[in-house]
């Protein structure tokens, strides 16, 4: 309790700033998630840990009732099996919008019909500050993906500038390559990785003769 009270002092250190507190690498700290369901159509209320033994990736975007954002949200519930299949993987969408936004949306949005994908409610902006994505001017989430891995630990971040929507097939990929990373110590996936294809094994030995050694 101690060290989260701590981690939380940090957090409100930086506010003004925006700089990010989380980085690469580290244990991302546990705060209170509050979500809304399309499945359940209700509100969830969780916990970073509650993740815990899972993959999480959590997409950032701007704004509900924009315009890329839903082209964003809709790729995302299209590939939103294949991320099921994926074992242990779970992947969010959020923004500072209200739950009650979130609903009112995907109800409202042509492109959602069949919607799937929970969206979490940064209402207090405390989770975008913390990823150092938060928009100072509009009080937006900038276009921000962070993957967490199954011990709680930060292991992709992705930034990219608002008018320009996000891949769903490639966070798809990123996804793999990181599970595959993890369960197969030693192992490293080169550029554009996909499963089944040849992976490294870093080492000084390969060091200059990386194309003779990647099988």
């Amino acid at each position: 309790m101690e060290e989260k009270n701590m981690m939380l002092e940090e957090l409100n250190y930086n506010v003004s700033t925006n700089y990010p507190v989380i980085k690469i690498e580290e244990e991302v700290l546990d705060f209170d998630l509050e979500l809304y369901d399309p499945i359940k159509d209700d509100v969830v209320n969780k916990k970073i840990s509650d993740y815990r033994g899972k993959w999480l990736a959590i997409v950032f975007y701007p704004a509900d009732f924009t315009f890329v954002c839903p082209t964003e949200l809709k790729d995302l519930n299209n590939y939103f099996e294949e991320f099921k299949n994926l074992e242990n993987v779970e992947v969010i969408g959020a923004s500072t919008d209200t739950v009650f936004s979130h609903k009112g949306w995907i109800e409202n949005e042509k492109l959602f019909e069949d919607f799937k994908l929970s969206l979490l409610s940064d209402r207090k902006t405390l989770i975008s500050r913390y990823f150092g994505i938060l928009n100072e001017k509009s009080g937006n989430s900038e276009r921000g993906t962070f993957i967490i891995d199954p011990n709680g630990v930060l292991k992709s971040i992705e930034v990219s500038t608002e008018p320009v929507g996000r891949s769903a097939k490639e966070l798809l990929r990123r996804l793999k390559a990181l599970k595959f990373t993890n369960e197969n110590p030693g192992n490293a996936c080169p550029a554009n990785w996909i499963e089944d294809a040849p992976v490294l094994k870093p080492s000084v030995k390969i060091a200059g003769h990386v194309g003779e050694n990647l099988k």
